[in-house]
């Protein structure tokens, strides 16, 4: 079975509950679930990579013959439709004289490109292959020869119809919201939808008997986990009945093996309507089901033979041995459907999605079963599931059906959604009709009761629907998404840039048409960079605020400037071969607030009021805009007009004076020392007498530690202090008159 959400759905299943039109093409019922919201994500034709001669064969006789390695062959003779049967070597054991298997003649071409010859093995001329299930490609049991039941087919007979491999099967994903389409009662619904056909609900044919209780003793002692549980039981089974062939393909088509018939009929019925059953042997459970959570120390023996130690979280189905199932995930090995089983118990509850979910995890445990439980389950289809198992049972196995029908309940009525009959319109863009939109709400199985405004009940399969916007949704997805208009909505008018915004748009500008590129880099930074920057223990850059979930460990706090991500950059760059950058960045660095308090915790019952909200700002840190650019290598590279000239302490006062003259303003500039600038080669910046950034040359023990370039530059403003400027004044028009006639005489 795929993994994941995929579910594999045989086109001939999906007919006996969808009228689906005569012949069609498996492309157009694709294309029509697309449409409905569906995931097709492969077409497989079943038996594709079967080619050549594959034909059903009756093994009339067979010598054992024990080979000198240990092995034991059989030269079997084998009735394919000829004239006189085939000789065929064969090393399984599992098939009697009289069975029909599955013959690939010479010329055939299996799965992985195997080519079928007649070929000398064992002292003899094998005139073809006896195949298994793994060799035709349709399972992965390789125990031994796939036998086929008596009477589904005649020697001769093309063995690609008699295991109905000629069908057509849809590899479909579904969303965690779509989960009743893990069956084939869902996704026919959905099929019937798409084109407005007849679709026969499997709950439609079947009568359920009266809760009596009486089928088996229940208790369920945390209804959070399990909001239904329902049991039946028969008696009688035969052990030795096999699963009928219809029944055998559809499991195989679906992806599924062929067990026992207990346990074929379970994984059925799950495939068919979307809920997961298990199957207990009634003479291993002692005394009553329980449903409860695990008790510290338990552990369950699961039915892949691991012992697995329970967590207390989970869910589990108990008798007084203790647990006997991983609710909703795996059974246990204690009660398992044996080859002697006659009487049996059958089990189909309602587990949360979320505790089914958290086992799955945490056991690494994932199953059929729980990824319909994971995705929910309709709580509703439990006894049509159960009813369904016991007719099953009883029509193939020659069962009795036990008298009495145990469910105990504790979930809630659904709730009703109130939808004006126009919202779907209204948000949708599509004139719809009352009548349209209420039909389309029938289609998908929601109860209208067609009063003003709509009272919408929805279906017990789609819990999911639980707002308007969900039932807007839904009557937009079966009208068809390709109907919807395509309207680009006119933008409203703006006022412009406002002037911070104006301000920066113009410093990027200047620092672009001076030859540097900017670049975005990350708000975080690693503690380590203070101690690389040099930066002085009573420096407020080094009380940066950690982040209490950190993308990185290695990058817990955020940046109280700009330059540690910035040289990062450049270093990146030389590092891949470029050695000439001028790089600037504009953004936010964070400064704590000496005197800021904690953050307080809004309810989330109620919106915060105006002195929590004050509260908030004031816990949080300090946010002005940086500029910063770093330069290393060569600005002026060597040319016809001189020799190439680095970049120096001086460019990179010269771009602080860009980003000053963009503002209309006029730096001052003077000698400064501070970290991480060369305390000889630094620059300290001023506006109006406040010192507003530093430039210059890196400090050479800071160069060695981020193992930049040598001689890297770098400067830094505070792009908060400078004031947007004011709107430069128009032009004076000059009045002087224009000149008609320019002559030039020689």
């Amino acid at each position: 079975m795929p993994g994941g959400g995929v579910v594999r759905v045989p086109v001939d299943w999906l007919s006996d509950f969808a009228e689906l039109p005569v012949g069609l093409p498996a492309r157009e019922l694709a294309d029509a679930l697309v449409r409905v919201g569906l995931e097709v994500e492969r077409i497989e034709a079943s038996g594709e990579a079967l080619t050549g001669p594959l034909v059903v064969g009756r093994v009339v006789g067979f010598a054992p013959e024990p080979q000198k390695n240990g092995k034991t062959i059989r030269w079997c003779q084998v009735d394919v439709g000829d004239a006189e049967p085939r000789g065929i070597v064969c090393g399984a054991g599992n098939f009697a004289v009289g069975d029909l298997v599955v013959v690939a003649l010479p010329g055939a071409v299996l799965p992985g490109d195997f080519a079928i010859t007649a070929r000398k093995t064992y002292g003899h001329v094998s005139d073809g292959m006896i195949c298994s299930v793994r060799e035709l490609g349709i399972g992965d049991d390789h125990a031994g020869i796939l036998v086929l039941a008596e009477g589904s087919a005649e020697p001769g007979q093309p063995a690609v119809t008699a295991l109905g491999l000629d069908s057509t099967i849809l590899e479909i994903a579904v969303t965690p919201d779509r989960g009743y389409c893990l069956s084939i009662r869902g996704v026919a619904r959905e099929a019937a939808a798409a084109f407005g056909v007849t679709y026969r609900d499997v709950a439609d044919t079947v009568q359920l008997p009266v809760v009596d209780g009486g089928a088996y003793e229940v208790h369920v002692e945390d209804p959070s986990g399990c909001d239904r549980f329902s049991a039946r039981a028969v008696a009688g089974l035969d052990p030795s009945a096999a699963s009928p062939d219809w029944m055998q393909r559809r499991l195989r088509a679906a992806g599924m093996r062929s067990i026992s018939l207990a346990v074929d009929v379970t994984n059925y019925v799950m495939l068919e309507t979307g809920q997961p059953l298990h199957a207990f042997d009634r003479d291993k459970l002692s005394g009553p089901i329980r449903v409860r959570r695990a008790l510290a120390g338990e552990k369950l023996t699961t039915l892949d033979g691991v012992v697995r130690a329970l967590d207390p979280q989970d869910l589990l189905v108990t008798d007084d041995s203790g647990p006997v199932a991983l609710a909703g995930v795996m059974g246990g090995a204690s009660t398992e459907i044996g080859p002697d089983t006659s009487e049996v118990v059958l089990e189909a509850a309602h587990w949360s999605p979320t505790a089914i979910s958290r086992a799955v995890r945490r056991h690494r445990l994932p199953s059929e079963a729980a990824k319909r439980f994971e995705r929910n389950v309709d709580r509703d289809i439990a006894g049509v599931a159960l009813q369904r198992c016991v007719d099953l049972l009883v029509e193939y196995g020659g069962a009795r059906p036990v008298d009495g029908y145990t469910v105990i309940d504790s979930a809630t009525e659904p709730t009703v959604i109130k939808m004006a009959a126009d919202r779907p319109s209204t948000l949708g863009g599509l004139p719809l009709s009352r009548e349209r939109v209420v039909d389309h709400l029938r289609t998908v199985g929601c109860a209208v009761e067609d009063a003003d405004p709509l009272a919408v009940r929805p279906p017990s399969w789609r819990p999911d629907l639980i707002a308007v916007a969900d039932l807007v949704e839904e009557v937009i997805r079966i009208e068809g998404y390709d109907r919807l208009p395509s309207l680009l909505p006119a933008p409203p008018p703006g006022s412009g840039l406002m002037p911070r915004q104006a301000l920066r748009r113009d410093v990027s500008r200047a620092l672009a048409a001076a030859g540097a590129t900017e670049v975005l880099s990350s708000v975080f930074v690693s503690p380590t960079v203070h101690e690389e920057f040099g930066v002085a223990p009573d420096d407020p850059r080094r009380a940066a605020l950690r982040v209490a979930n950190p993308l990185s460990e290695a990058e817990p706090e955020l940046r109280t400037s700009l330059l540690p991500n910035l040289l990062g950059t450049l270093k990146r760059n030389v590092g891949r071969g470029l050695d000439d950058v001028v790089l600037y960045e504009m953004g936010l660095v964070y400064l704590p607030r000496a005197d800021a308090a904690l953050m307080p915790r809004p309810s989330v019952t109620h919106p915060p009021s105006a002195a929590e909200i004050d509260g908030m700002d004031a816990a949080l840190p300090a946010q002005p805009r940086h500029v910063a650019a770093v330069l290393a290598g060569d600005l002026e590279l060597a040319g016809w007009n001189g020799a190439a000239r680095a970049a120096s302490w001086a460019d990179a006062i010269e771009l602080a004076r860009v980003v000053a003259a963009a503002t209309r303003a006029e730096l001052g500039v003077a000698a400064g020392a501070n970290p991480p600038w060369h305390p000889g080669r630094c620059a300290e910046l001023s506006l109006h007498g406040q010192v507003v950034g530093y430039a210059g040359e890196l400090h050479p023990r800071v160069i060695d530690s981020l193992r930049l370039p040598a001689r890297t530059c770098a400067m830094e403003l505070d792009l908060d202090a400078f004031e947007p400027p004011s709107p430069a004044p128009a032009p004076v028009v000059s009045s002087y008159p224009p000149v008609r006639l320019d002559v030039a005489v020689t």
